[in-house]
């Protein structure tokens, strides 16, 4: 490393001001910065010092999404073989092996599209680079189907940080999380490819070599026609992730060991990931109470190990920027989230799985949310300010 770092400082002077390519120094920050810790350090006014960046607390982040990356490539290709029958022929590594280059393509065009874009926009307002897309760039293979076209994700991946990222003025900035920007934008621009029974399988939209009698259909699938009763899914495995859905989003385990990390290191909020599950654990007990089909009486728990919900709660939801602020605002963030997601997705009949609308809906609400509960506080002080004063 040392020898690396030496390397670096003696192109540096290359990329500042002044220097032969002064252009591309947004560029040059975050490669510096992404291997070694800024030495820049304050020198006056009132700070807190940390021996962790942002980019440090980013990568944590990415970290604890490597489980269900993982799990989610295994599972790509499970289901590919499972469906052209070579199920039992294929061993593990056969398995996560044709799973990760069906996966690594959707990552590495996420990344391009989206560092490339901020690098430019760095470098024309001359700062450097965020550290939120570091993040961004796996969330958004992950929410997104194995089939999805590659040209879909870079103009997915462009709107989400152009329209819902830079407009407000940059990372930071934003209040809509990144990442479901970008599958809103799919969801709404391209439903087939995003919806329907074929896209959650690598391979089946051609239906080359098929089986007969294998359908791809998701569980969500299943309870919003009516047909849970020919459900081939056990609630266990619901919860391990062997059944359809977008690559990341399948397997709880895998998300809660994450959850784990996040939670462990401080990084991500155990208020709203509990309230979360709280809020869709309830509504899905309200919706148990007055059941007419069969989405209504989907157990209120099974709710919360099927969809996208597990992966929203813990890793949409805790988004820093676009959650809420306040320690007693993040409850009822969270909380309103699970309710709304599970609302969302049983009475919406053209619209099986409501987590994406429903953090969408309340990273608009959250400011509101903050400022309902710092006026509260603000006159309960007062209350209690006129009273020891009477």
């Amino acid at each position: 490393m040392k020898g690396l770092r030496k390397l670096l400082d003696t192109i540096k002077p290359n990329f500042e001001i002044g220097g032969k390519l002064e252009k591309f120094h947004s560029l040059f920050d975050a490669f510096e910065t992404l291997l070694f810790v800024p030495n820049k350090v304050t020198h006056s006014g009132s700070h807190i010092r940390d021996a962790i960046d942002m980019k440090r607390t980013m990568i944590i982040v990415v970290l604890a999404m490597i489980p269900a990356l993982l799990f989610g490539m295994w599972n790509v290709g499970y289901f590919h073989f499972l469906s052209i029958g070579e199920i039992a022929a294929k061993s593990f590594w056969q398995l996560l092996g044709y799973g990760f280059f069906k996966v690594l393509p959707i990552i590495v065009v996420s990344y391009a599209t989206g560092l490339t874009i901020e690098i430019i926009f760095s470098q024309i307002r001359k700062h450097d680079v965020p550290e939120g897309f570091f993040v961004t760039g796996m969330l958004i293979p992950l929410i997104m189907p194995v089939d999805v076209p590659l040209w879909m994700v870079a103009v997915a991946t462009a709107f989400a940080v152009i329209i819902g990222v830079e407009v407000f003025g940059g990372a930071g900035m934003n209040i809509l999380n990144p990442a479901l920007t970008a599958r809103a934008f799919l969801f709404f621009a391209y439903p087939s490819e995003m919806s329907g029974n074929k896209v959650w399988i690598a391979g089946l939209n051609d239906g080359s070599g098929v089986i007969d009698g294998f359908s791809g259909e998701t569980v969500m699938g299943y309870a919003a026609s009516d047909k849970l009763e020919a459900m081939p899914f056990s609630p266990m495995d619901m919860f391990m992730g062997t059944i359809p859905g977008s690559i990341g989003e399948t397997s709880t385990l895998a998300i809660l060991i994450g959850a784990i990390i996040l939670i462990y290191t401080g990084i991500g909020s155990w208020k709203i990931i509990i309230s979360v599950f709280t809020g869709g654990l309830l509504m899905g007990f309200i919706l148990n109470l007055f059941a007419v089909n069969d989405y209504m009486s989907v157990p209120a728990w099974q709710h919360l190990i099927i969809g996208g919900f597990a992966f929203g709660a813990v890793f949409m939801a805790t988004d820093p920027v676009s959650a809420a602020q306040t320690e007693k605002g993040k409850y009822i963030y969270g909380f309103l989230i699970g309710i709304l997601a599970i609302l969302i997705r049983v009475l919406n009949p053209a619209y099986p799985e409501g987590v994406m609308l429903a953090i969408l809906l309340m990273n608009v609400f959250s400011p509101l949310i903050d400022h309902y509960v710092v006026e509260a506080n603000i006159k309960r002080r007062m209350k209690r300010f006129e009273t020891s004063n009477s």
